[in-house]
């Protein structure tokens, strides 16, 4: 159960989720290539490409740090031959990289609209497509998308419907490559927490870090996607999986080591949660 020798192509892994699973399987020995558009500092926003690589590369695996935008097609198809060319292949595509802003239909700016659907829903075909041919040729080819269950309850699209409309895109594009990719062998699914994670992004669309007092670390999802993507023989695929459920049923009891603030009181569900 590791992902030792593995090469892993996960975008948006210069902070937050992305750059959990990045550790995890680094330190299983895996091949980490960090793509993503910070190579240099934000001033609100920490990591980038290159300091993840460095931490990959302190927790035992081997790092390549390319910069790229997944709203660029051709970049993407550049960016997994050039991470197949120097790895020798590519085993499992995470497509983390995400945008969004929590604003109904009558005051968010097209644009905005334009950035979330290419970001969340366009990427994971775009990355999921370049990765392909790669994929078809590794013994245990894995897509795991960062996006949620299938709710349709009207309360998730009344305040925010554009952002949840891009992110469930990504899981409906989960059950059908699910089902296309079959003939490869290839695994395909998709993660989502069960609480609030404490990431920099959460941060910057609350504006600040007072609900991080009852959210989890980013550490119960890289767990979750290690588990996902060290299972064989497409026994874990097609699947809207949540973290704390998918633990559980690898036998896992105890999450209070996953909570930012051990002190913060009862934990947030994450959107799309009853």
């Amino acid at each position: 159960m590791s992902l030792s020798g593995k090469t892993l192509f996960i975008t948006g892994a210069s902070r937050g989720i992305g750059r959990e699973i990045a550790l995890r399987a680094a330190a299983d020995g895996a091949n980490i290539v960090i793509a993503a558009k910070s190579a240099e500092p934000h001033p609100k926003l920490p990591g980038t490409i290159f300091s993840v690589a460095e931490e990959v590369e302190t927790a035992g695996g081997k790092a390549l740090a390319l910069q790229l935008d997944v709203r660029d097609e051709n970049a993407v198809r550049e960016a997994m031959a050039q991470a197949a060319a120097h790895f020798g292949g590519i085993d499992i595509l995470v497509n983390n990289a995400g945008a969004i802003r929590l604003t109904g239909v009558e005051h968010l700016e097209p644009k905005r609209f334009d950035l979330m659907y290419q970001i969340n829903t366009r990427a994971v075909m775009v990355g999921s497509q370049a990765a392909l041919p790669y994929l078809k040729q590794s013994a245990s080819g894995h897509i795991l998308n960062l996006s949620p269950p299938l709710n349709l309850a009207p309360k998730w699209f009344a305040q925010h419907g554009p952002y949840t409309v891009t992110k469930y895109g990504m899981s409906m594009l989960t059950l059908g490559m699910s089902e296309e990719f079959k003939r490869y062998g290839i695994s395909v699914n998709s993660l989502w927490p069960q609480t609030m994670i404490a990431t920099a992004a959460i941060e910057f669309e609350l504006g600040s870090r007072d609900a991080f007092k009852r959210a989890r670390t980013p550490a119960i999802m890289a767990d979750a996607a290690h588990a996902i993507l060290v299972s064989e023989g497409r026994s874990i695929t097609g699947r809207l999986l949540i973290d704390e459920e998918l633990l559980r049923e690898q036998g896992q009891t105890e999450f209070e080591q996953y909570r930012y603030d051990p002190q913060g009181g009862s934990l947030v569900p994450d959107l799309f949660l009853d």
